[in-house]
């Protein structure tokens, strides 16, 4: 009888670590799945490597100090807008249109949009670049802010 239990249990240890294991593979193979590099359409911008350190204390800066203010910058395909969310947060968007076929750079507007002057399109710059005029799934391209102190770096995400 003690030998029908012992064969039991170690059954039984090695069932519950064979679906511990399956459970793992599981969620392992489902996150390699789900990772994926651009959940954008195909004829949407590619990023680019961008890197540019600046400090607010720039003169050149002093719109972009308060919030809702901005400031246009050298750097990127046409040009990046660095703009003020709240006084401590801040975006940047690339002025380059996403549809990629405009040689002008993009223009902000009424304090809330990017817009693009070859085909009118409109983009939010409080919601990530989103386009707001329909038809357009393509957002701005956007980079990533980071402020310590006075200094501003935008990069890629």
């Amino acid at each position: 009888m003690y030998k029908i239990f012992v064969t039991c249990k170690r059954y039984s240890n090695n069932k519950d670590n064979y679906m511990i294991k399956k459970v793992l593979s599981s969620l392992c193979l489902l996150c390699i799945l789900g990772c994926g590099e651009n959940n954008l359409p195909a004829n949407c911008l590619l990023q680019f490597p961008v890197s540019l350190n600046t400090d607010l204390n720039n003169p050149q800066l002093i719109n972009a100090q308060t919030p809702g203010g901005f400031v246009n910058l050298i750097g990127g395909a046409k040009g990046i807008l660095l703009f003020n969310i709240n006084g401590s947060q801040f975006v940047a968007f690339d002025k380059l249109c996403p549809q990629n076929n405009c040689t002008e750079p993009m223009t902000f507007e009424r304090g809330t949009v990017l817009k693009c002057s070859c085909d009118e399109s409109e983009y939010s710059v409080h919601f990530g670049g989103a386009p707001q005029t329909e038809g357009y799934e393509c957002p701005a391209r956007e980079y990533k802010v980071s402020k310590n102190g006075s200094a501003i770096r935008i990069s890629n995400f």
